[in-house]
Formats: structure tokens, C-alpha cells, sequence
């Protein structure tokens, strides 16, 4: 028996898969604003050549990737990421794939996955770790549905669910109640968690394809706001994961009717869905994060790992927090981590230092910014390389705010630095400060130009175009 924990080759992967009785196999790649793309083959047609000379695809229909005069593009399946697909009916293996140029035979410089192996070893090559480790929180709302449509003359969203505080007036049917107020979704009991079962069987889903979940729970927001916590891993395989994470929330909420969202705020007036990051270094198996006698139980070296990631918020965020929607969560209020200070406990800090251990193996910090619209593999590298940036310019991050930021004095408030208020200003800041992602090459200029001019015209300006509904209300009187 050939288990997941022994896939290594392509032979594994082969075996394993006629072990599962497959009949189809799915390749899984990732585009570059980190959608899954995939296509099909029977199983009979999976043999290691697959695994040495790829299949080719038209990466001229994926965004991000290439010009329709040079389209052609290859997949090589990682087999080591081999499962059975946890959303099919039909039994299929389900690979992740690396993208490769048909005609240097080298890797794809846009290749999300391709960045994150760099970022890897570039962090060995640095002398500074060997290994990071990462451990995001992906919060989202499970919905029960969801309208949304803009044409030259209309323009609106509808979203319901049944778990919604807005539905207690409802007359249409039999109204049992039970829903949690908005902000106060942060823990009741069923059955006024009306997800409890859903999630519980998303977990175990997950942890059937591999991902170790620790906890899940509703989340503060009304209307079945959740999120699951995923035992740490390395870069490139968490990113995986956070994949595979998405794509199980999402079919899983479809099959028992409902839809799920990682929408950073679709919801006004109530808190938004965020992913926050924790991370260490860690270096012959030593975590470089934990001092017994540092503040919060930090090192030195995690402190200027703090300052890389303060200093380098505003163009981070344009990877991290990377659509108009994240600005819409990233506001005063509602939990936002918007100040660019850290502190052991503080929830409204860009960086909180987590306190429930004081175990050396679980210190750690949590970036807070990030939301679940990010690509992870590039979001992930862009942090490390801030915080790599930190240590090696030795980026101090100044005193912990311990203090209710909201609570300061004027004079106090005036001091604290802010996230950026747009998608616009972040990826602005991006242009004026990457030097630090393009080090090592992990990041090639490429990459952010096209990011840049991607996000730019197909978001910024798609948006900045379009009549808002709320404006009909503020001046169709005018």
C-alpha cells in the first residue's frame, strides 16, 4: 500500500492512484492573481513520461501568464502533492503542477509556485535559516446566496443567508431564530451556529487530503462567517494547502447548498474576513524566534523580522491585501489591524505576538493585514523577504503598542503609522519600493510589472469607472 505521507516519485504517485482505483487525472496549476486553473487526462495516460516532459497548455488563456504569440506552455505534476480529489465523484488524482517554457525548458519566472520554491531556497542560501514556517488563518463566510450584477445602466449585489441577523423579521415560512448579531458570531453554541455540522465535515475533508486542521469556529461576524486553523508548514507546501483549502470550503459549501466567500468584506457594517499569518524561522531545528528574556518572549532576530515587515507594509500589501474590496476591511473598527506597530496581544496591530504557549517550538508572529484574496505563494515569499529584509538591514521596529491604539491621546494617535487606504496607494508604494523582493531573484521584475499593471487596469480603474449604488442615494438629487 502506497500511503500519502510515501509519495516521493512518479512512480509512487502512479501507484498510488491505481491503488485509489482512478480513472481520471486532474492537474492543478495556479494563475497569477491565485485562481486554481485545471484540465483532465484518463488515468491510462499517466506514466512517468508525464512526470520528465510535461503536457502542454495555452498559458495565453491564463491571466498573468503569456502573449498569444507565444503561448505555449508546459506542466510538469509535482508528485508529491498527489491526492484523491476530495470534491470529484469520479475517483481522480488531483497533482499540483510547476510551469515550465517549452523552449528554454527552464521554470516560469510568472509561475506563483515557481517564486515560492525560490523564496526557499533563497532563505537557505541567505545563511540565515534553513527553514520558515507558516501557519495562516483563512476566515469566510458561508452564504446562503448570493446575486451581483453591473451592466450600462444597473448595478447591485444581493447577499442572504440564513444564518443572517437581517432575516429575524422574516415572515416568509417558519422563522425559528437563533442567529447571531452582528460582531457577536464569536463562539454561541448551535443553534444559533447554524455551520457547526459544515464545518465539521469541511475539516474532515480536509484532513482526508492532507491538511492538518487544530480548531475551527464561527467567527465574530453574523450570517456563518468561519474560519479553520491548519497545523504549520513549510512555504511552498502551506501555500499549497491554503489552495486545496479554498477548494474544498467552496465545493463542499455547494454540495450542501450554500456557497462560501473569501471575499475580504461583503458585509457593511460587520467585520470582514481576513488571513492572518503566523510565521518563524527556524535554523538546525533551533526556532531564531524565541528569547526567554525578550519581549514577548522574541529574539532579537524576530524583532528586526518585525521591522522588515513594518517598514515594507505599504508595498506588501499589494501582495498580501491585493484587491479594491481589502480596503473596504482594512478601516477603523471591526477588528482591523491597520496600525503599523506590534505588540504581544493587541488585535489592532499590524503584528501581534501570540501568547498562549511559552513552549520555544510555538513562538511565533502573526502578520495580521493579509486577507484570502492574496495569492499565497507570492503573499508568503513577500513576507519573508520583508522580514529577511529586516534582519540583514537590521530594521528596528521601535516599542511594542500594548495600549488600545483606538484609546490614545491625540498626540499619542499622531504618532502611529497606517496601512494605506487603497489598492491604488499600495500598489503605488510597490512600484517606488521592490527592490527587496527582486533579491536573490525570487521575484523578477516581470512579475511585478505585470501584477502592477494587471491589478491596475482590471480592478483600480474597473472600479473607479463604475457608478456606485450608494452614490444614486448621496446625489441623484443634485
Amino acid at each position: 500500500m502506497v500511503t500519502k505521507a510515501g509519495i516521493k516519485t512518479p512512480k509512487d504517485a502512479i501507484a498510488f492512484s491505481r491503488e485509489k482505483g482512478c480513472l481520471m487525472v486532474d492537474l492543478k496549476f495556479v494563475d497569477l492573481p491565485g485562481l486554481w486553473q485545471h484540465f483532465s487526462i484518463p488515468a491510462g495516460e499517466l506514466n512517468e513520461e508525464l512526470f520528465a516532459e510535461g503536457i502542454g497548455f495555452d498559458g495565453s488563456s491564463i491571466r498573468g501568464f503569456q502573449k498569444i504569440h507565444e503561448s505555449d506552455m508546459l506542466l510538469f505534476p509535482d508528485p508529491t502533492t498527489a491526492i484523491v480529489d476530495p470534491a470529484l465523484e469520479v475517483p481522480t488524482l488531483s497533482l499540483i503542477c510547476n510551469v515550465r517554457d517549452p523552449v528554454t525548458g527552464q521554470p516560469y519566472s510568472r509561475d506563483p509556485r515557481y517564486i515560492a520554491q525560490k523564496a526557499e531556497a533563497h532563505l537557505k542560501a541567505s545563511g540565515i535559516a534553513d527553514a520558515s514556517y507558516w501557519g495562516p488563518e483563512l476566515e469566510h463566510f458561508i452564504f446562503s446566496s448570493i446575486r451581483f450584477d453591473q451592466t450600462s445602466h444597473s448595478g447591485y449585489y444581493y447577499v442572504d443567508s440564513i444564518a443572517g441577523i437581517w432575516n429575524s423579521g422574516n415572515g416568509e415560512g417558519q422563522n425559528l431564530g437563533y442567529r447571531p448579531r452582528s460582531k457577536e458570531g464569536y463562539f454561541p453554541v448551535p443553534p444559533t451556529d447554524k455551520f457547526q455540522d459544515l464545518r465539521s465535515r469541511i475539516a474532515l475533508k480536509m484532513i482526508e487530503s492532507g491538511i492538518d486542521i487544530e480548531v475551527h469556529h464561527h467567527e465574530v461576524a453574523t450570517a456563518g462567517q468561519a474560519e479553520f486553523d491548519m497545523r504549520y508548514d513549510t512555504l511552498t507546501r502551506m501555500a499549497d494547502k491554503v489552495m486545496l483549502f479554498k477548494y474544498i470550503v467552496k465545493n463542499m459549501a455547494v454540495k450542501h447548498g450554500f456557497t462560501a466567500t473569501f471575499m475580504p468584506k461583503p458585509l457593511f457594517q460587520d467585520n470582514g474576513s481576513g488571513m492572518h499569518v503566523h510565521q518563524s524561522l527556524w535554523k538546525n531545528g533551533k526556532n531564531l524566534f524565541f528569547d526567554k528574556k525578550g519581549y514577548a518572549l522574541l529574539s532579537q532576530t524576530a524583532k528586526l523580522y518585525i521591522g522588515g515587515l513594518l517598514t515594507h507594509s505599504p508595498a506588501l500589501l499589494a501582495l498580501c491585501a491585493p484587491t479594491t474590496n481589502s480596503y473596504r476591511r482594512l478601516v477603523p473598527g471591526y477588528e482591523a489591524p491597520i496600525n503599523l506597530v506590534y505588540s504581544q496581544r493587541n488585535r489592532s496591530a499590524a503584528v501581534r505576538i501570540p501568547m498562549y504557549s511559552s513552549n520555544p517550538t510555538a513562538k511565533r508572529l502573526e502578520y495580521r493585514p493579509p486577507d484570502g484574496s492574496c495569492n499565497p505563494y507570492l503573499a508568503f515569499s513577500a513576507l519573508l523577504m520583508a522580514g529577511l529584509d529586516g534582519i540583514r538591514k537590521e530594521m528596528d521596529p521601535g516599542e511594542p503598542m500594548d495600549k488600545d491604539v483606538y484609546e490614545l491621546e491625540p498626540h499619542e494617535a499622531a504618532l502611529v503609522k497606517s496601512t494605506p487606504g487603497s489598492l491604488g496607494e499600495v500598489l503605488e508604494a510597490l512600484e517606488k519600493n521592490h527592490k527587496f523582493l527582486l533579491e536573490g531573484g525570487v521575484f523578477t521584475p516581470d512579475v511585478l510589472e505585470t501584477w502592477v499593471s494587471y491589478k491596475q487596469k482590471n480592478e483600480v480603474d474597473a472600479i473607479a469607472l463604475r457608478p456606485h449604488p450608494y452614490e444614486f442615494h448621496l446625489y441623484f438629487d443634485v
